[in-house]
C-alpha cells in the first residue's frame, strides 16, 4: 500500500454505490447455489470496504487537524451518510437471515456474522435515520469543542495533553495551578456539555422507543453486539469490583499519600506517584519509536512484521499538537488491510502506554487482516480491549529500553494505576445505566447521580473544592459517555482478562504469548465469551474470577517496597 500521507482521498459517490449494492443484493437473494451467493457476497464486501476505508481516512485526517475545513466537511458528510450506509448493511443482514444456504455460509464465514446480523436488525430501522444523523452531529460537536479547548498556563497556550506533565509535577503548587486552570476552562463549556448530552439522551431514547425498546439500555447492548451477556451480568460484575477492588484501591491511595508525603490524597496529588517524579520516557518521540521497533522485533516474529509495516507506511500519528483531537485510538482501512494508530504523545509515561495499548489493537487487526468480512477485523469492544491491555503487560520485559533505571518504578505505577482505574470504569457504567433508565432527569439531577457514583466507587476521593467537579460534572470530560455509550465497562471486563495474561506471563511467558496470538488471529470471528475461552482465560462474569486475579495482583504490589521509589 501507499504511505498514509500519499493515499489519495476520494469521497464515495453514495448514490452510485447504493445502486450497485442493491443490484448485488438482488443477485444474492436470487442465487441458485451457496457458491453463487458467496461470490456475490464477496463483491458486496468490496463495496463496503471501499466506503469504510474512505470514511476512516477522512475521520483520521479530521482528528489530526480539527481546524482543517476540508476534512471537517468530509466528516460531516459521513455523519449524514453513515446511517444510510447502515441501512444498506441492514438489508444485507436481512438477506443473510433469510438465505436457504445458511449452513453452507456458516461453514465458510462462521456463525458470528449471523449473530451480528441478528442484533443489528434489532438496532435499526429507516424511521431512525434522521435521529442517527443528529446523534452523529452532536458527537462531532462535542469532539470539536473538546479538541479546541486550550489553557493559558505559565505564559503558554496549552491543550489538555500538553498540560498533563504539569499535573504530574513534583511541585504541588504547580500541580494545583495546572488542575485548577484545566477545570476552570472546562467550566466555561459546562452549558454546552449539558446541552449536547441532554439532547443526546433524548435522541437516543427516541430511537429506542421507535425500535420498540423500553429505554436505550437494551438497545445500547445490541448496538455493542453483546450477544452472550446482559445488563444483569454486568451489574454482578460491578458488584464484584465494589467488593474486591474498591478496598484495594483505598489502600493503594493511602500508600501513595504516604509515599509522596501528604496527609491525604487530593485531586492535586493523584497524578503524582513518587516524590522523585513519575517515570518518564528518556528520549524524544522519534527515540521512542526506534526503541519500539527494537522491542517488537524481539518480542516475536509476528510483532516485528507488524511494527515494521506500521512505521514504513506512516500508519501512526502520535505527537500532540494544536488543533488535534484529544485521546488515542486505533482504526483501520479495510481496503488496504491496514490499521492506524492515533495518539497524543506529551512526554509522560502515557506515551509508552499508548505505544503498547493502541499497538495491541493494531496488532490484532493486522493478524486478522485476511478475514473476508470487515465485521471480523475487530471483535466486540470488550474483546478488543483484551488485546490492547494485555500487550501492555507483554511489553514489560522491554521497559528498560524506555525508562532505563525507572523501569521497575514504571511497572509498579502501571499495575497499580490499572487497579485504581476499575472503580472509575464501573462508576461510568452504572451512571449511564441510571441516566438512560431515567431519561427525563434534568442536567442537575444527572450531576447528582454522578456524585452518588463517586461516593460508591471512589469514597476517599478529595476534589479540592473545584467547582466543576464538586458540582458533579467530572464525567463530562469522558468522551466515551458522549460518543460511545456503554463502551466504558468494556475496559473493565478486558482488564480482568488482561490481568490473567499478566499472571500467566509471570510464570510461562512463551505459553501466555501463544494463547494471546491465538486470540488475536481469531479477530472478531467469535463472541466475547467464546474468545475468552479460546484464549484459555476465565470469564470475568464468574464471581470467583476477580477475587482470584486480585489475590495475585495485590501480592505483587505488596511485595514492592515503593518507599524506595
Amino acid at each position: 500500500m501507499n504511505k498514509f500521507s500519499d493515499i489519495e482521498y476520494k469521497r464515495p459517490d453514495f448514490e452510485k454505490m447504493s445502486a450497485t449494492f442493491n443490484q448485488l443484493l438482488a443477485e444474492f437473494d436470487n442465487a441458485k447455489s451457496a457458491k453463487e451467493q458467496s461470490d456475490v457476497f464477496s463483491k458486496i464486501n468490496t463495496l463496503r470496504n471501499e466506503f469504510q476505508t474512505y470514511a476512516s481516512i477522512a475521520s483520521v485526517r479530521n482528528s489530526i487537524d480539527t481546524t482543517n475545513t476540508y476534512y471537517e466537511v468530509e466528516r460531516q458528510f459521513y455523519d449524514d451518510y453513515e446511517p444510510l450506509f447502515r441501512d444498506l448493511n441492514i438489508r444485507l443482514y436481512k438477506s443473510l437471515g433469510n438465505t436457504p444456504y445458511k449452513k453452507d455460509l456458516q461453514e465458510k464465514l462462521g456463525n458470528q456474522i449471523f449473530n451480528i446480523a441478528e442484533v443489528s436488525l434489532k438496532s435499526f430501522d429507516t424511521s431512525i435515520i434522521e435521529d442517527l444523523k443528529e446523534e452523529n452531529r452532536l458527537g462531532t460537536e462535542y469532539t470539536k469543542i473538546f479538541a479546541t479547548i486550550t489553557v493559558e498556563f505559565e505564559g503558554k497556550r496549552l491543550n489538555f495533553s500538553e498540560l498533563e506533565p504539569y499535573e504530574q509535577s513534583k511541585e504541588r503548587s504547580v500541580r494545583e495551578k495546572a488542575i485548577r486552570a484545566k477545570y476552570a476552562e472546562l467550566e466555561k463549556h459546562l452549558a454546552d456539555f449539558d446541552r449536547i448530552f441532554d439532547r443526546m439522551v433524548k435522541v437516543r431514547t427516541n430511537i429506542a422507543k421507535k425500535l420498540g425498546y423500553k429505554n436505550f439500555v437494551e438497545l445500547a447492548y445490541h448496538r455493542m453486539q453483546r450477544t452472550d451477556y446482559n445488563a444483569a451480568d454486568v451489574a454482578v460484575f460491578r458488584e464484584q469490583i465494589q467488593k474486591h477492588i474498591v478496598p484495594v484501591t483505598t489502600a493503594l491511595r493511602q500508600r501513595q499519600a504516604k509515599r509522596i508525603g501528604v496527609d491525604s490524597l487530593s485531586i492535586f496529588d493523584s497524578a503524582l506517584m513518587f516524590t522523585s517524579g513519575n517515570p518518564q520516557p528518556k528520549g524524544s518521540p522519534e527515540w521512542i519509536i526506534e526503541n519500539g521497533k527494537k522491542m517488537y522485533s524481539e518480542l516475536s516474529p509476528e510483532t516485528k512484521e507488524f511494527f515494521d509495516f506500521m512505521v514504513s507506511n506512516e500508519l501512526m500519528d502520535l505527537v500532540t499538537k494544536k488543533g488535534k483531537a484529544a485521546g488515542g485510538y486505533c482504526t483501520h482501512f479495510p481496503k488496504f488491510k491496514a490499521p492506524f494508530i492515533f495518539s497524543n504523545f506529551n512526554g509522560t509515561s502515557h506515551d509508552i502506554d499508548v505505544l503498547t495499548h493502541e499497538a495491541g489493537h493494531a496488532f490484532q487487526c493486522f493478524q486478522s487482516r485476511d478475514f473476508e468480512l470487515d465485521e471480523y477485523a475487530f471483535p466486540t469492544y470488550e474483546a478488543c480491549e483484551i488485546h490492547s491491555m494485555s500487550m501492555e503487560y507483554f511489553s514489560w520485559p522491554w521497559m528498560e529500553l524506555f525508562f532505563k533505571e525507572d523501569a521497575e518504578k514504571y511497572k509498579f505505577a502501571h499495575l497499580s494505576s490499572a487497579v485504581m482505574f476499575l472503580p472509575y470504569g464501573a462508576a461510568v457504567d452504572e451512571f449511564q445505566h441510571i441516566i438512560y433508565e431515567n431519561p427525563d432527569l434534568t442536567p442537575a439531577e444527572r450531576r447528582k447521580v454522578w456524585l452518588d457514583m463517586e461516593k460508591k466507587y471512589r469514597p476517599t476521593m478529595d476534589f479540592g473544592g473545584i467547582p466543576f467537579i464538586e458540582a458533579g460534572a467530572l464525567w463530562m470530560r469522558q468522551l466515551h459517555i458522549y460518543r460511545s455509550p456503554f463502551y466504558y465497562i468494556d475496559y473493565c471486563l478486558a482488564q480482568i482478562c488482561a490481568f490473567q495474561f499478566w499472571q500467566k506471563s509471570q510464570t510461562d511467558f512463551k505459553a501466555a504469548w501463544a494463547n494471546y496470538l491465538t486470540l488475536c488471529k481469531a479477530g472478531g470471528s467469535k463472541t466475547f465469551l467464546d474468545l475468552v475461552k479460546l484464549a484459555g482465560l476465565n470469564s470475568p462474569f464468574d464471581v470467583n474470577t476477580i477475587q482470584a486475579v486480585m489475590t495475585d495482583v495485590s501480592a505483587w504490589l505488596n511485595s514492592v517496597d515503593d518507599s524506595k521509589m
